[in-house]
């Protein structure tokens, strides 16, 4: 099974983004769009125009790794936003990879820490 080293947040980058973009043009975007740190640790998802190719940037500490997933059938549901970023879990990744919409996807209460004021 493949991990990737999840030390912080996951961010889907709501608009395509060209697929012929690597290491630093994902980089560049997440700058630039996101107006975030690429270096951070977090996770950037990012999808082509067509939607059946999707791609995952993470920076592990000495370089940036880069998956690919493509679709053979079908295309990726990726959640509507009105910013240029939607931040999901782990858990909202894997529905997304598994081809779940998260708009129709019903959660169940859990328990939330609570965040100091």
């Amino acid at each position: 099974m493949l991990t990737l080293g999840l030390t912080g947040r996951i961010y889907v980058c709501v608009e395509p983004q060209d697929g012929r973009k690597s290491f630093d043009g994902l980089a560049a975007a997440v700058t630039a769009h996101l107006g975030r740190d690429p270096l951070s640790g977090d996770l950037y998802v990012f999808r082509n125009r067509k939607g059946d190719r999707l791609k995952v940037l993470a920076w592990q500490g000495d370089g940036f790794a880069l998956y690919l997933r493509r679709l053979e059938k079908g295309t990726f549901a990726f959640p509507a936003a009105e910013a240029a970023e939607v931040s999901v879990t782990a858990t909202e990744l894997a529905m997304i990879l598994g081809g779940i919409e998260l708009g129709s996807a019903k959660r169940r209460p859990r328990y939330a820490h609570p965040t100091p004021e």
